[in-house]
């Protein structure tokens, strides 16, 4: 029994507990955060897309304690729209990694991303207020969600201009550097902004890892579109 409080803020709805996937026919719980002033006036909003939506809002969902997104927005002066997809549970390392692998079998992430940029994004714009152009639409994801938003920003770059890939799961991708020299041109990722964030301690190659995913997108976008911490 699950006894942990539910901590979401009024901010937060559930946009469907069983929100359609075409791409991989099945569903998703969706969460929506949005500011405290929207209701009230008649602005538009950037949005930013996060994976993992169990553990964004509500304690009582989460896998081990929450992000607190909506209590971190809810004190930001220029809050955005929070779009929490749920991840897949079983289906997480399939989902969120576009190549297959030998340990995890099938990749899905191409469908995942594509349900994304072709059904969900389409649908929030459509019933909210938007911003829709990619300076104003991010992604940001943890772990394989830090892989997959990765990958959303070298295969989707009219659709995200701002990624936040923290602690990502790069050792998943050894070929990720070839995959960044064939798809990454100067005239379609040079103005996207990536925000990188890892530690050693997290894990022995994360950093190197890192580094070098920073580099390989530098040299091919030939801008600094990168930030470390």
């Amino acid at each position: 029994m699950n006894d942990r409080p539910h901590t979401a803020s009024g901010n937060v709805q559930i946009i469907d507990t069983a929100f359609y996937i075409p791409t991989l026919n099945r569903t998703r719980r969706i969460w929506l955060y949005l500011p405290e002033e929207y209701k009230n006036s008649k602005k538009k909003y950037p949005v930013l897309y996060m994976h993992d939506g169990q553990n964004l809002f509500d304690e009582s969902t989460s896998f081990s304690g929450e992000w607190k997104v909506d209590e971190t927005m809810d004190e930001l002066a220029n809050a955005c729209m929070v779009v929490g997809i749920d991840n897949g549970e079983s289906k997480r390392m399939n989902e969120y990694n576009p190549n297959d692998t030998h340990q995890f079998g099938k990749g899905e992430g191409r469908q995942y991303l594509e349900f994304i940029v072709k059904t969900l994004k389409p649908y929030i714009d459509k019933k909210y207020r938007t911003l829709r152009s990619a300076k104003n639409t991010m992604m940001a994801g943890s772990s394989m969600g830090g892989l997959i938003t990765f990958y959303a920003g070298l295969y989707y770059p009219k659709v995200f201009g701002k990624l936040g890939v923290l602690s990502p799961a790069f050792w998943v991708s050894p070929n990720i550097r070839e995959e960044i020299r064939q798809a990454v041109r100067p005239s379609t990722h040079s103005t996207q902004k990536f925000f990188f964030y890892g530690g050693g301690a997290e894990n022995l190659t994360m950093v190197s890892e890192i580094h070098q995913v920073n580099d390989a997108m530098n040299h091919n976008a030939q801008s600094k579109n990168a930030m470390l911490v």
